[in-house]
């Protein structure tokens, strides 16, 4: 169809524009008001209350504060207060306190490359008073009082008034985010913001270890972190996350020193393949600053993934330590993040040396083992029964009878019998290492596998585990170390039942079955003086001759010495490569095994110790020599009572002076030799007595902390210790119940 001229209908037109689509001009630029300016610029420092809390600790460590006390209510949204006892502020600055870009800490841009101090550019305080009521009392060195002010918008409210005051300075902020009411909105959930700020002073106690720490809810009785300055890192992170966390921790360290590379310094705590948890907790410092590091933290979950079962979740601690102009600390509005000069290095560095410390860890997992319960026995059954196997307790939670309870357990020492006696400290013990420090050395110290490449020592250890009691072997695994009972046995105590150990025996068998377990892997302990093992054998051969007048067998004495000396002497090798008991030529004993960490045997059984090798070991067969040699081992370094009385007892009686019985008429007629006829005076050879204290003090120490933790570890309890009286069952607490249940 053609279109005619005339048909307008026809004649395309344009379409009308709407007026909404039609060109603008462009939008015009305005300045913000600088209220708008300084609520945005608040709302990105302080993000949640513990962003304040943060900002408001870490002014308190700038200003050198000792003690550090957090008050929260309603999760920080009402009020947070903080107060320290640092140097304070000076009256002069109270007026430009709150102002944005105000500090102390830096005067030029050049001064943020060598920055020291947490806080640097002036905006926490500032944002605090846009988002929320600030109010400041303090008091510096040298005021007879301290001031108070409040600031609203970065400006003072009124004048500084004069108030009594302590040290330091105290800061409260109240109904922050008051004027932002969808950020107010979103923060409802007080005990979530509550138990962030709980976290985060627990990282800044465990770092800042010369500082009190206190964060509790307002109106509450009771701190939810309460540290106190303390001695050491482990010690406060103890007292912070627990026990369960300080005792399952390696100690972690490394450093760089090439320019070219890397130069960083990195110390901290790592945790080994027996510690569980449901997340990981890093707590990072680098220069003291507490911040994140995404890709170290990565780097380390990687390690742990690829090296323990299930993806364990770790514990971790670090303090890293490089250079100021290698810290970029300007890149994040919070501060929560740094960047590093060289970081793919550090992190690769620190990332090689946990794999290290923690395959060496997962070598030494330990799990326990769930047993059917049994019934108790009105008797000691494993004595009868060898395959008697004591239950522990359910892992499933659930009511405990009453007649089942029991006081302790092998993670708590309350309840030990030393809290309930005075024990008077004695002086060269206080410096020994702490309960946690010993066991993590001797958790380090595992059995190297190694050791059994001559099939001599592999069938005596096998012997050692085909002959192992399984009750006995539950008992002594996870058993309570309670007290001593006497010089011989200690009390023990295992699920509902006590017992009674003979710490001599249990302490022979753990050192012959750890020489075994160690043969040819040694640590080597040094004597001060060389000691010629001809004299050693000498004083062990007259301690043995039963008439020591007699002097007909001198020379017999004598030949038996020679001959010994001789024989230890060509057998140097041996005792040196298997033993690491070093014999020089010239026939001086200079070095020992270690079998135990922490633990030195009594050096005044060396000379028994060395007859015993001369004499009782059969150097013909193999396996006898081996044996026999650990045999007397063992004997050398089990824990034997002390040769000094034990003064705590009976034997102070001889520790004190004596004197002759005189008498005044026949005192010519008195003979040289007195024999018995003395009596005692009520002076006490103090020396002596002080001595032999610091022995039985020491041995005990040793049996708690070295002996009982070891044997946990590497013990298999021989069967033939059900029957010879080593383990005696005194106490049962079904028995007892039934007893007492109607008194």
């Amino acid at each position: 169809m053609e279109t005619q001229p005339g048909d307008c209908d026809a004649v395309p037109l344009p379409m009308e524009m709407d007026e909404a689509t039609q060109p603008k001009d462009p939008p015009k630029i305005s300045r913000l008001d600088d209220s708008v300016v300084n609520r945005i610029a608040a709302g990105e420092v302080i993000q949640r209350p513990v962003s304040a809390v943060k900002e408001l600790v870490e002014n308190s460590l700038d200003a050198h504060s000792t003690s550090i006390s957090v008050v929260v209510k309603d999760g920080g949204l009402k009020l947070i207060q903080v107060s320290d006892d640092g140097h304070g502020i000076r009256y002069d600055d109270l007026p430009i306190l709150c102002e944005r870009h105000t500090t102390s800490k830096l005067s030029t841009f050049e001064d943020l490359q060598t920055i020291k101090s947490m806080g640097f550019r002036g905006e926490a305080l500032a944002s605090m008073t846009y988002v929320g009521h600030v109010t400041v009392t303090t008091i510096t060195k040298g005021q007879l009082h301290g001031y108070r002010v409040s600031y609203r918008d970065g400006v003072m409210e009124h004048e500084p008034k004069a108030c009594a005051a302590v040290k330091g300075t105290q800061i409260m902020v109240e109904n922050l985010f008051y004027n932002m009411i969808a950020r107010r909105k979103t923060l409802q959930n007080s005990a979530d913001d509550y138990s962030k700020i709980v976290d985060l002073l627990s990282r800044f106690a465990i770092h800042h270890i010369h500082v009190g720490f206190s964060c509790r809810k307002h109106g509450a009785g009771r701190a939810d972190v309460h540290t106190v300055a303390a001695s050491s890192r482990l010690d406060a992170i103890r007292s912070v996350y627990g026990v369960s966390v300080a005792r399952s921790l390696i100690k972690i360290e490394t450093s760089d020193h090439n320019p070219s590379s890397s130069v960083f310094k990195m110390d901290g705590f790592i945790s080994n393949s027996n510690y569980v948890a449901k997340k990981i907790i890093m707590v990072l410092y680098i220069n003291d600053r507490l911040v994140e590091c995404t890709a170290l933290k990565r780097a380390v979950e990687i390690v742990y993934a690829a090296t323990l079962p299930k993806a364990s979740k770790p514990f971790i601690y670090m303090s890293i330590v490089l250079p100021p102009e290698h810290v970029d600390v300007n890149v994040h509005p919070t501060k929560r993040e740094v960047s590093l000069l060289n970081q793919e290095v550090i992190i690769e560095k620190i990332q090689s040396v946990v794999e290290s410390k923690l395959r060496n860890s997962n070598e030494s997992r330990t799990f326990r083992e769930q047993i059917v319960e049994q019934s108790p026995s009105d008797n000691i059954a494993m004595d009868k029964d060898p395959n008697f196997s004591p239950s522990p307790s359910g892992s499933k939670s659930q009511k405990v009878p009453v007649h089942k309870m029991v006081r302790t357990d092998s993670l708590d020492p309350a309840g030990r019998l030393h809290a309930y006696l005075q024990v008077k400290p004695c002086g060269p013990l206080e410096n020994n290492p702490s309960l946690t420090t010993v066991r993590s050395s001797v958790r380090q110290r595992r059995n190297p596998k190694e050791g059994a490449d001559l099939t001599s020592i592999q069938e005596l250890i096998d012997e050692i585990d085909c002959n192992c009691h399984s009750g006995l072997l539950e008992v002594v695994t996870h058993c309570t170390y309670v007290g001593m009972a006497d010089d011989i046995f200690a009390v023990l105590q295992h699920d509902t039942h006590l017992y009674l150990a003979n710490v001599v025996n249990l302490s022979k068998e753990l050192m012959y079955q750890q020489v075994l377990r160690r043969f040819a892997h040694f640590n080597a302990m040094q004597l001060s003086d060389p000691a010629p093992i001809f004299e050693l054998i000498m004083m062990a051969l007259k301690e043995d001759n039963s008439d020591p007048g007699c002097h007909e067998n001198d020379d017999l004495i004598d030949k038996i010495a020679e001959m010994n000396t001789e024989l230890l002497k060509q057998k140097a090798g041996l005792l040196e490569d298997y033993f690491c008991i070093h014999i020089d030529i010239h026939g001086n004993l200079s070095r020992l095994p270690v079998i135990l960490e922490q633990y030195t045997p009594d050096m005044d059984r060396v000379p028994e110790f060395v007859l015993c090798l001369g004499n009782d070991v059969d150097w013909e067969d193999e396996k006898n020599c081996f044996q026999s040699i650990s045999a007397a081992l063992g004997n050398f370094y089990a824990m034997h009572p002390p040769m000094l009385p034990n003064p705590s007892g009976d034997g102070l009686q001889f520790y004190k002076k004596r004197k002759p019985l005189r008498n005044s008429e026949d005192e010519e007629d008195i003979p040289e030799n007195i024999g018995d006829d003395t009596t005692e005076e009520n002076e006490i050879e103090q020396e002596l007595l002080s001595e032999a204290e610091t022995v039985w003090a020491q041995r005990e120490w040793s049996i708690q902390h070295v002996l009982f933790p070891s044997m946990r570890l590497f013990f298999k309890p021989p069967t033939s210790m059900a029957t010879n009286g080593t383990f005696v069952r005194v106490a049962s607490l079904e028995k007892l119940y039934k007893i007492f249940e109607r008194c």
